[in-house]
């Protein structure tokens, strides 16, 4: 009774340890305003309109643009892209894209959602949907993992007949992402985000000069370092947990000693 009592005490005093690491696998706060959100989109890569995770960027297009957005994820986040555009009151049915791309411009794959839709005649929008695969904080160069920095969103229309060419469109883009935590920790880490080097921010403590940037935007917590995630939690609770085992084994398969009736030299 006494090691099953010792075994409680420590699963208690280890499930409170690691309620914090569990906290990892909830969807992460949205910590910008929607009032900060880009009102256009850019028409390529180097003109990417930034936006922040959590914040719903708008723009108004003709019909055949390409419009560009770019947001940054960091290690151990699922990024969730969706994307919605009004089309005009009379229109042919159109078919909309929805692409994310990396920070060295690999174009990575959703792995679930629908990324590519056709608005029949006269509908009134297309909803657009991308879940990308957990962030890794490190990879091997041949393969395309996403990687933590800088994910760019392009929107555009396929198979545009003449007719429709340059109508005018209203689109809203939204990123966010769940936090997977440890279950996504990799051993090794990239030196730098992939970001673009492009950006510009003005001192205004000095001259007010300009100097370039990796990116505008970045999380709201810094990038991540690497160096701890809830594995760790984890592998300690384990390692205890065995331990715990292996004593309540031995004390249940012990015995209890000598009967009080078998003389010592029996």
């Amino acid at each position: 009774m006494r090691a099953i009592s010792v075994l409680s005490a420590a699963l208690l005093t280890l499930g409170l340890a690691a309620a914090p690491a569990a906290a990892d696998s909830s969807p992460s706060p949205s910590a910008s305003t929607d009032s900060k959100a880009p009102t256009q989109a850019g028409t390529s890569f180097r003109t990417a309109a930034e936006m922040e995770q959590g914040q719903t960027a708008t723009a108004a297009a003709s019909t055949g643009d390409y419009l560009y957005w770019s947001f940054p994820a960091d290690t151990g986040q699922r990024p969730t892209v969706k994307a919605t555009v009004k089309l005009p009151g009379s229109h042919a049915a159109q078919t909309w894209q929805l692409d994310v791309y990396d920070g060295l411009r690999r174009h990575q794959s959703c792995q679930y959602g629908a990324a590519t839709r056709t608005a029949e005649q006269g509908s009134a929008t297309v909803e657009l949907a991308c879940v990308l695969r957990t962030v890794r904080a490190w990879s091997e160069p041949w393969a395309n993992d996403p990687l933590p920095g800088t994910y760019y969103v392009r929107l555009t229309v396929l198979n545009l007949g003449s007719a429709d060419l340059g109508l005018p469109v209203r689109a809203e883009v939204r990123a966010d992402s769940k936090d997977i935590g440890g279950a996504a920790a990799v051993d090794g880490s990239l030196g730098k985000p992939l970001v673009p080097g492009i950006a510009v921010k003005s001192d205004a403590e000095k001259d007010g000069s300009k100097s370039a940037v990796l990116s505008a935007i970045e999380p709201d917590d810094g990038w991540s370092s690497h160096w701890w995630s809830s594995r760790w939690v984890w592998t300690a609770v384990g390692g205890v947990l065995a331990a715990l085992a292996g004593i309540g084994g031995y004390a249940l398969t012990r015995g209890w000693g000598r009967p009080a009736y078998v003389p010592p030299g029996a």
